[in-house]
Order: C-alpha cells, then sequence, then structure tokens
C-alpha cells in the first residue's frame, strides 16, 4: 500500500542532490533550451503513464484471443464482445471491455529476445544488449537512456520532477535491471524513484527521504537544506557566480520551491481523493499506484511509470505476469490460476479501467497517453504447469489517450499469437511514438560522458494511430 511521507519535501535526500541540486536544475534548463530550439514532432500530449507490466503479460489470455486455436494453445478463458463492435478481448477483463472505444490495440508488438533482462532494456531504452543476465545487469552509467530520462532531458525544470517510477522500480536480489534510470545522460536526469526495489538496499535515485535529522518544520522554518546547499557552494559564492540569469542563486529559488510547494507535496497525498474513487481504482498497490500516476500528470509531471510487482508472503519479490506457473513462492499453483489471483487480472482490470474513467471524466485523458505493455509476450503453447512461457516474438501492447483514437486494432498475429502477420511493431517504433506523442523530436540529440551524440530512438513513430 502507497502512504504518504511528506513526499516532495523529502526531494532534499543526496540522491536528487541534496547538496548539488541548484547544479542539476542548471543543467536541466541547459537542456531544456536544447529542446526549445529543436524541431518539435508537434504532439498533443503533456504527459505519459506508462504501465509495465513486469514478467511479461500473455497476449492470448487478455486481448488477443484465438478462440478457433487447437487445445493446448486455446486460451482457458473466452473471448468476449467489448463496446467497440469488432474487439474481443478476455472475459476476465469485464470492465476494460467497456472502455475499448479509448483504446488502440497493438496486436503484432515484437522483439528478439525471450530474457526478461534484454527484454525489459530493448522495451525501455529501444536499445539492445544481449549481455545481460542475472546477476549481471545491475544498471550503471553506461547504460543507453531510459524514455523517463529522456523525457526529463527534453523538459524544463518545473515544480514537479518531469519523470517518476512507481511505487519501485525494476530490481530483486540485489540487482536494479538495466534500462531503468538515465544512464550515461547522468543522475540529473534520472527519474524520481520513490523507494529501491525489493530486495535492492541501494538508495533510488532522487528518492523522497529526508535526511537524518532534518523534518519538515526545520526545512521551512530554518531554510535547512539550503543551509547545507549554502556549504556545498562556498567556492561559487567566493567567484560571485550566485547572481544573474542562470547563476546559482535563481536554481536555489527553484529548489526550495520543488521543496516545500504545496502543490508537489499534495500531489502525492491519496488520502485527498473520495472513498469512492479510490475503492474504484482498488484498495492495493495496483490501485493505488495507478491513482499516484494519475495526481502526478494532473502535477505537471511528464512521464510516470508503474512497475507491476508482487511481495510474495515468504518475501520474495516476484514478477507476476510472469505466468510459467508451479511459483514456490505462490504455493506451486498453476499460471492460469496466477492470473486469476489477487495480483494479476482482477486488479488490472478495476484500476486501469478507473483509470481510463478517472482521466477522461477530468478532461484530461486527450492530453495524456496511456501505455500498457511488458518487456514480452508470452508462447503459444500452454506447458504442463498450466501456464506460459517467455516469448519475445510477439506481443499485445495498448495506448489510450495523448490523441490515440479509440477503438481500433493496428496490426495483426498469425492464428496462434505467435508471430506478427501485418504491421509488426519493434520497441523502438513504440518508443518513437510515445515521443512524437510527447512533442519530443525523434531526431533529437543526447550527449554521452564522452559528448558523442547519440539520437534518441531509431524507431518510427505510429503516425497513423492518431487523430
Amino acid at each position: 500500500m502507497l502512504h504518504r511521507r511528506d513526499a516532495m519535501i523529502r526531494l532534499g535526500q543526496a540522491g536528487l542532490g541534496a547538496l548539488a541540486l541548484p547544479n542539476l536544475l542548471r543543467a536541466e534548463q541547459a537542456a531544456a533550451a536544447q529542446a526549445a530550439s529543436a524541431k518539435s514532432s508537434g504532439g498533443k500530449a503533456k504527459s505519459c503513464i506508462l504501465l509495465y507490466l513486469w514478467g511479461g503479460p500473455p497476449q492470448q489470455d487478455m486481448w488477443d484471443m484465438k478462440p478457433d486455436a487447437p487445445d493446448g494453445i486455446r486460451s482457458q478463458f473466452s473471448p468476449i464482445n467489448t463496446v467497440t463492435p469488432g474487439i474481443q478481448i478476455s472475459d476476465q477483463l469485464p470492465k476494460i471491455a467497456q472502455h475499448t472505444e479509448k483504446m488502440a490495440i497493438l496486436r503484432g508488438y515484437s522483439h528478439p529476445s525471450n530474457l526478461h533482462e534484454v527484454g525489459v532494456y530493448h522495451t525501455l531504452t529501444g536499445k539492445i544488449d544481449n549481455t545481460l543476465v542475472v546477476p549481471k545487469n545491475q544498471r550503471n552509467r553506461n547504460d543507453f537512456p531510459n524514455t523517463g530520462a529522456v523525457v526529463s532531458y527534453f523538459s524544463p525544470p518545473q515544480a514537479m520532477p518531469a519523470s517518476i517510477t512507481v511505487p519501485n522500480t525494476i530490481g530483486h536480489d540485489g540487482v536494479t535491471y538495466t534500462g531503468t534510470y538515465a544512464g550515461f545522460l547522468g543522475a540529473q536526469y534520472d527519474p524520481m524513484e520513490l523507494k529501491p526495489p525489493g530486495e535492492v538496499k541501494a538508495p533510488p535515485p532522487h528518492s523522497l527521504d529526508l535526511l537524518d535529522g532534518l523534518d519538515s518544520t526545520r526545512l521551512q522554518a530554518r531554510f535547512g537544506l539550503l543551509k547545507l546547499l549554502e556549504q556545498h557552494d562556498r567556492v561559487m559564492q567566493q567567484k560571485g557566480a550566485l547572481k544573474g540569469p542562470g547563476g546559482l542563486e535563481q536554481f536555489r529559488e527553484q529548489a526550495f520551491r520543488m521543496l516545500t510547494s504545496p502543490e508537489a507535496r499534495g500531489a502525492f497525498e491519496l488520502s485527498r481523493e473520495s472513498d469512492q474513487l479510490r475503492d474504484r481504482y482498488g484498495r492495493n498497490q495496483y490501485g493505488e499506484s495507478f491513482l499516484l500516476a494519475r495526481r502526478l500528470v494532473e502535477s505537471g509531471v511528464r512521464l510516470v511509470t508503474v512497475v507491476w510487482s508482487y511481495v510474495a508472503p515468504d518475501g520474495n519479490v516476484l514478477n507476476v505476469w510472469d505466468n510459467h506457473g508451479g511459483t514456490p513462492s505462490l504455493g506451486k499453483i498453476g499460471g492460469y490460476a496466477m492470473l486469476k489471483e489477487k495480483y494479476c487480472l482482477p486488479p488490472l482490470d478495476l484500476a486501469y479501467a478507473a483509470l481510463l474513467e478517472d482521466l477522461s471524466e477530468r478532461g484530461l485523458l486527450d492530453e495524456t497517453l496511456v501505455v500498457m505493455l511488458g518487456e514480452f509476450g508470452r508462447t503459444p503453447k500452454i506447458n504442463p504447469e498450466q501456464g506460459r512461457d517467455h516469448w519475445g516474438a510477439c506481443q499485445s501492447v495498448v495506448l489510450a489517450g495523448g490523441g490515440i483514437r479509440g477503438g481500433q486494432v493496428y496490426g495483426s498475429s498469425d492464428q496462434h499469437a505467435a508471430y506478427p502477420k501485418t504491421n509488426p511493431v519493434s520497441p523502438e517504433d513504440l518508443i518513437a511514438t510515445m515521443y512524437h506523442a510527447l512533442g519530443i523530436p525523434s531526431d533529437g540529440l543526447i550527449y554521452d560522458r564522452e559528448n558523442r551524440p547519440h539520437k534518441v530512438c531509431d524507431g518510427r513513430a505510429l503516425v497513423e494511430l492518431f487523430g
């Protein structure tokens, strides 16, 4: 469950740069100036919510039912009609079926790897690294930046960070996956993370925890954090670098606004929402994460990534969409039983339908792109544990809002949902489409630590999905 912990005033921890926040803000402004001079792709979305179903959701049991497939391939679930004539989805998603007029289902998303580590990196960065295996995939500053970092790079500094990951990022067994932060762009563009991934002790970048001995009252009353900033910036003061446009004084003031803004703090307070609305989303980690994502984009965050995971009763962190079945921490139940549990399809059906309804009712859906995918899909063949195994060759991705034309299916898979049949979509294409929606130029350049230029994305934006 998510709880408010003084929210944005805790941006002062070292992860965000408690002693260097003004410098980071100045760097962000420089990048924003570059973005302003770049040619925009003309997207209408102000923000994006990326719903990442870590583990790999089964396309045949959710979005791409194959009722005529043979036994052993055909889903144990049944297709149902939706509000959109001609579109059917799983009978386990009855609430979502009432919102397909807002959705575009991409049935030919594909990449070549069946490994979690490679799939996560590819789908979040648009780059391939086939060397990634546990425990060798710890993220590092040589990584290509993920989507949240690129969005941060091309966004001007505001009261809220440009990118936030909730409730925690992807990681387990002491490893935080590559593809989950800014890599070579540097710490100033790392997405804010509310807490470290499960089973990982390292502090997250841009954490919300206050420094030891510093509480909000002291921060407000004594400008406590800025006193620490003064110590760190003493050399710059002596050189007279604090004053004037672009000087550190300007960014110190902005840093304090970020730390004390009621708007920023309030964005994390789910208690401000009605009990009725919170019930609609679901009183669980997933529903509260989806609701928090809506509150964050409403407050100005440009990209919120929601990572779907589950902490089992024995404490193990599980990517529960990885529905092979037979997982010891889950009582060795079958894969289809996993899908029907409290950590898979039921909370997704509730929370996703509530999110689309809520965004639409508030007039936010047109300006908020909602993207849902995992690192890969699942095998056509059902395994002996009554589940499905890793399958990068085909997955369904769901888009809504942000200018996307709803009520459409883009592309198709073959008769077993094993391979794309028409209009295949790569991770690079999907990332380019997200950037297009957000107005980030697909030919925009970012620079690594050796100042070498890199295009933000090599894919083709699917402009035909819009309008």
